[in-house]
Formats: C-alpha cells, structure tokens, sequence
C-alpha cells in the first residue's frame, strides 16, 4: 500500500501531517483497489475503482486522514468526472487541502465545507479559463471530525450509511427533475428539458456540478451537507459513483458490504455487483466501517 505524508507547508503546531492515504491513479485507468484502517483500530476504510465499460476514466477519489486540535480527522471523497477528467483530477488534487486550510475548519464545518466547494469551483473555473474544454465533475464527500459526520454532496455520486443494517441516505441526487432543483433551474432563466433523460439546458443530466462553465448560472457547485454524531449503532459508510448506483440500490450496497468484514473487499464486491449487473459507467466506491467494540474496549482499559 502506498502511504505518502504530504504535510501542509503553512500548518500550525496543531495540526498533524496530513496522511494522502492514496496518492496513486492506476496508469491504465483499469481497476484499482485498497485499504487503510486508522492507528487506533476504530476506522478502516477500502476502495475499489473500475474503468468499467467506458474507454475513458474519469472516476477519482481521495481518502485523507491527520490530526487537527488533538482530534482525528477523515476524509473520504468521491469525484465523477464528465465531459473529460480535469475537473475530477482538480477536486483530487485540491478540494481537502483547501477545505483544510478554511479557518473556520473546526470551529464551524458545515461553514467551511461550503464555502470552500464553492471557492474551489471558482478556483478550477479560473484554471481553466484559457483552455476551451468544459469539464465538471460531481462531488460526493463525507468527513468525520471526531464522532462528528458531515456529508457534503454536489451532483448525482452518493453516499448511504448502514445503522443497525438499515440503509440511510445522506445524500440526495441533484437531479434536473427534482423539483426544487427543476424551480430554481428555471427562476435563474434556464430550461429543463428530456433528452433521453431530464437535463439542464438539454445537455446536462444532474443539476449541480463543479465546473460546466457553459452552465454556470444553473448548474451550481454549492452543496448540500447533512451531518450527524456516530454512535454505536452506525456500522459503515458507503460512498460511490453513479456507476454504482445506477444498478445497484441504496439497500443492496449496504447488504453487499455488511457480508464483509473487510471494507477494501466489501468496495471490490460492490464494483464487480455493479459490473455484472450491468453498468456501463466508471464504478468507485469507497466503504469505511467503524469499529465500535475496539473503542469500547480502548475505553475500557483506560480506565
């Protein structure tokens, strides 16, 4: 497993380095997969990324994890490119170190969560200003501060958390046809129109989305973010692609994954469900599952 230490040049003696727990992109953008579980045993987390049935791959992710304040912090991400992989790649490369270094980071996540989405947006489109390609990319990103869940989505990746077995979604797809999406789509003077399925303008099939500068004004980068505490009756986290989703329903992934104890092993077997049920998309998924018995445990003898 490749483990690089990227440590933020302007971080304070607060913050501890920052673990990239997986840097690397596989050349042939074929298929990919790993693992990674946290010093303390509480957290283990896995992903699997697949080029699937397209000729191109524009499916990346990004798992980080430090220490901000004496607290552990994860993050785990999801980007679906579209229209090529540069809005995706940038989001990789850009998206958690900016979020990192949002001042309000601790104090006020939800906050710094949304802004910094929307400046990173700005930042890629300012990129790419000189270029007359028109990426975007979704964006679906769950971030553990503590025991503290924030869920932040942007487009149609998806992220579901399995509690007592039961599948919750923290996200909700930005959909054309969602009907406050489709009201405010059409108040900012766009159309929603189908096109083999309901899209923005006739062109776009999700209704936010980084990049799209073509479709600025209706295709917003701002997320919705949901957040919640982790307790003991929260088993794993699933974030994926619509690769995924498009096959395989929100209770099925948490089926698949919950027969695993091992969450790299629990994110190949929702790929290959996803491939042999029939998705024609790139497939990434990432499954982290928390670990409660060994907190319990830890707790226990430090007492």
């Amino acid at each position: 497993m490749n483990l690089s230490m990227m440590v933020d040049s302007g971080s304070t003696a607060k913050r501890g380095p920052v673990v990239d727990v997986f840097p690397e992109r596989d050349d042939d953008g074929g298929y990919v997969s790993g693992g990674w579980k946290s010093e303390d045993g509480k957290l283990s987390c896995g992903y699997s990324s697949f080029r699937g049935k397209r000729a191109t791959m524009e499916d990346f992710y990004d798992i980080k994890n430090t220490k901000i304040h004496g607290q552990r912090v994860s993050m785990f991400a999801i980007f679906d490119g579209h229209g090529g992989s540069r809005a995706a790649e940038y989001l990789k490369e850009h998206l958690f170190d900016n979020l990192i270094k949002h001042p309000q980071f601790m104090e006020n996540t939800k906050l710094a969560i949304s802004e910094t989405y929307q400046q990173t947006d700005v930042d890629f489109l300012d990129s790419e200003k000189d270029t007359y390609r028109d990426d975007g990319s979704t964006a679906s990103t769950a971030v553990l501060v503590g025991n503290h869940l924030y869920v932040a989505n942007v487009g149609d990746s998806r992220t579901v958390i399995s509690k007592a077995g039961k599948a919750i979604p923290l996200s909700e797809d930005h959909k054309p046809n969602r009907s406050d999406e489709r009201k405010r789509i059409e108040s900012a003077g766009g159309v929603v129109m189908w096109a083999g399925t309901w899209r923005v303008g006739g062109v776009l099939a999700m209704s936010r989305a980084f990049g799209n500068r073509m479709l600025k004004q209706f295709v917003v980068a701002e997320p919705e973010i949901q957040d919640l505490k982790i307790d003991e009756e929260f088993e794993l986290l699933v974030l994926a692609s619509d690769g995924l989703w498009d096959v395989v329903p929100n209770e099925d992934a948490v089926s698949i994954a919950r027969t695993e104890e091992e969450p790299e092993a629990a994110a190949r077997k929702l790929t290959e469900a996803a491939f042999t049920r029939g998705s024609a998309d790139n497939i990434t998924c990432i499954a982290v599952r928390f670990h409660h018995d060994k907190a319990d445990s830890a707790n226990a003898q430090s007492n």
